[in-house]
């Protein structure tokens, strides 16, 4: 068996072959955590039309060409900020290579992974799937039992022990939809949907698997691209994201000798994707990171550092300026001069930074939704001209922002007859059609030349500086113009759409753009390595929105997450705060008719704003952790963040009368001093420290609907 290890002191793997197997993942290595194992899976999966599965099944895994592939060569081009290592298999028989190229910036804990897939032979190759990672779960380093079954011994009713340590591990993963995004779940891997069956009496391994699939351009508006697993038992964690704006597929399968995760972009099963290779021609799979380390908070940890290096450099980055937007609660898409200016006073005087004009700035008939497209500014909504509220904008020292939907032509705009009909996603020479839009192809000359127009001339006639970027309608498996299939013509049309952004950012270096689709439809890391904040939702009722919120950092960094604080004039006091808390551990977003709120209720929001811009600092370089567990929609929920030895915790009461017990294992064995951030001058929450076990017991105040933000230092006494 040959072998090569690769990586640095943060994350080390061990790759393994011989003449008669193909590359796999042997052992890993992190800190304290350390992983073999014992079968040896291939760590790319090929599927063609003509070479399928052995033995017939739905997985990513067993495909027949990943079983042939041979090691050919590699090449390590490490150096002192990163590890990169190239490794080319072929499979000889049918002429596919594949090279797999593995980063890891040094330090990071984090493996990116992509794989170049070409055509070596004399006939066309048609891809239906290519994994960029695949590897086992791993066991103890040393410590692992054979898990196979004499089948000669009599069969015990119950079943054998599972040797292969696969009931030891858990699974933890997420859901969203609209208004209910960043559902999150620990579940052990029999409870999870992966029953004990005893394939190991056939002799195969079982056909089936326990998966997670997005759907068109809505990357996150079912499963999540980001989920992990984690053993206690073995002390070990693996956490990955999918770094993709379509379609993506992670799986989980069990063979008899352990569990195996392998991660895709679009499928012919789930996204109808093929691809015709001709000889001599490649494809690139879209890129995923993994994550290893001792615990799931601590592979969290990782990919967490590892966003934040990977991520475009941007002023706004560690700025974080606060943003308000009129729309949610407050306008609802039908701003006027009349409605704003009051609106901009107040934001002013709150403290805010950026104003963002939404939805039906451009709208001259009251039907905003199927007119988009064109971007030109109404002249009934503000008689004088936009410019009128752009000027008292930044006469009150803010920076002017504008909503846009870039990707989408309402049915009723002027430009659905100015575009050629190549410039739409289309399905059998018919423009694809979804509430009221059609969906540009940014593939199409036209339409990037169109949008580069709207976008240049926004920024240089009014000076814009923000752009809420939404995307509202999703197209479905894509489009057959142009392409091998209708999966195909998606992932041309999404990497199509990366470069745009890519180019405004380029030509605009300052600008900022907020990545809104429905609230949260698509915040994967191709979208957040690329543009400043993300919507989390759009969730209207405040006492919903907590576990939204405070799951985010699982998919995005703290600093990226926007969850609206959206006060009213007519909430209670400590219901104010709790809206106010719930954007504070994250990128501070404000909407609500401040301008008709009390003085009282105002102060409440002034001192929000400014405890926000006291947190960015330590916000940027947090990483998250869950003192209550994660949310589950129900009691109490918490967020925390950890800057070094201090912490942060918002915790949010929402009806229960017992104490919140909070889970500080950072701090155990030490004093701690505990201040509240927000709000100090209302009723202060009784707190009680644990230092033994590193439980802060807190009592909420008198009242329904609460929230609080606190600090929680070692004490130096």
């Amino acid at each position: 068996m040959n072998s090569l290890h690769w990586g640095d002191e943060s994350l080390a793997i061990e790759l393994a072959w011989d003449d008669a197997s193909a590359v796999g993942v042997r052992s890993i290595r992190s800190g304290g955590a350390h992983v073999a194992v014992t079968d040896v899976v291939p760590l790319v999966e090929i599927l063609t039309v003509g070479a399928g599965h052995e033995p017939a099944s739905d997985r990513l895994d067993h495909t027949q060409i990943g079983r042939s592939l041979r090691y050919v060569a590699h090449v390590d081009e490490s150096d002192a900020t990163r590890a990169l290592l190239r490794v080319t298999q072929r499979d000889a028989v049918r002429g596919i290579e594949a090279t797999i190229t593995l980063e890891s910036p040094n330090g990071s804990g984090c493996i990116r992974a992509e794989v170049e897939v070409v055509n070596v032979g004399r006939s066309t190759a048609v891809l239906r799937s290519v994994t960029s990672w695949s590897s086992g779960f791993g066991d103890l380093a040393g410590g692992h039992v054979e898990a196979s079954v004499d089948a000669t011994e009599p069969v015990d009713s119950a079943g054998p022990a599972d040797r292969s340590g696969f009931e030891s591990w858990s699974l933890v993963s997420g859901t969203g939809e609209w208004l209910g995004e960043n559902r999150w779940s620990r579940r052990g891997m029999r409870e999870a949907g992966i029953a004990a069956i005893r394939e190991d009496l056939t002799g195969h391994d079982r056909r089936s698997s326990l998966g997670a699939v997005s759907y068109g351009t809505w990357s996150t508006g079912g499963a999540l691209p980001v989920a992990g697993i984690e053993s206690t038992e073995i002390g070990a964690a693996w956490l990955w994201q999918i770094e993709h704006n379509g379609g993506w597929r992670w799986e989980i399968g069990e063979n008899r000798t352990g569990g195996v995760f392998s991660l895709s972009g679009p499928t012919d099963r789930d996204h109808s994707f093929t691809l015709a290779l001709a000889p001599g021609e490649r494809f690139t799979t879209v890129p995923v990171t993994v994550a290893f380390a001792s615990t799931f908070t601590a592979a969290l940890e990782n990919l967490t550092g590892y966003r934040r290096g990977a991520r475009l450099p941007h002023l706004d980055n560690e700025r974080l300026s606060v943003v308000f937007n009129d729309y949610m609660n407050t306008l609802n898409g039908d701003p006027t001069t009349e409605r704003l200016l009051p609106l901009v006073d107040a934001a002013a005087e709150v403290g805010a930074e950026i104003f963002c004009i939404d939805a039906g700035w451009y709208d001259d008939s009251g039907s905003w939704w199927g007119s988009v497209g064109e971007w030109q500014p109404s002249t009934v909504r503000f008689p004088a001209g936009l410019d009128e509220v752009i000027e008292h904008i930044r006469s009150r020292g803010m920076t002017p922002g504008l909503w846009l939907e870039p990707e989408v032509v309402g049915v009723r705009s002027p430009l659905v007859d100015r575009l050629p009909d190549e410039a739409f996603l289309q399905r059998f020479g018919e423009r694809v059609e979804e509430h009221d839009r059609y969906h540009l192809d940014l593939r199409h000359p036209a339409v990037i030349a169109h949008l580069d127009a709207v976008v240049d001339r926004l920024v240089d006639d009014f000076g814009i500086g923000f752009f809420k970027f939404d995307y509202n309608v999703n197209p479905g498996a894509g489009t057959d113009l142009d392409a091998d299939s209708p999966g195909h013509g998606l992932l041309l049309h999404n990497r199509a759409h990366l470069a745009w952004l890519d180019a405004v950012l380029e030509r605009h270096p300052e600008l900022i753009i907020e990545n809104c689709s429905s609230g949260a439809m698509r915040m994967d890391f191709a979208m957040l390595s690329r543009l400043q904040m993300q919507s989390t939702s759009d969730q209207q009722d405040f006492r919903l929105y907590p576990p939204i919120a405070a799951a985010a950092p699982l998919s995005m960094l703290p600093e990226q997450a926007a969850s609206w604080a959206y006060p009213q004039p007519e909430m209670t006091e400590e219901e104010v705060a709790f809206c106010l808390v719930t954007g504070l551990l994250g990128r501070y977003y404000l909407s609500g008719y401040l301008n008709r709120m009390t003085p009282a209720q105002r102060a409440l929001v002034r001192e929000a704003v400014a405890a926000a811009k006291q947190l960015r600092g330590a916000i940027s370089r947090s990483t998250p952790f869950w003192p209550t567990g994660l949310p589950n929609g129900d009691g109490a929920v918490s967020l925390g963040l950890a800057d070094g030895q201090t912490l942060y915790a918002s915790v949010w009461n929402r009806g229960g009368s017992e104490p919140i017990r909070l889970e500080l294992p950072r701090l155990r064995g030490h004093d701690v001093i505990v201040d509240t951030v927000f709000p100090r001058e209302l009723a202060e929450w009784t707190t009680k420290w644990n230092g033994e076990e590193g439980i802060l017991t807190v009592r909420a105040v008198d009242a329904e609907t609460s929230a609080r933000t606190f600090r929680i230092t070692p004490s130096t006494a």
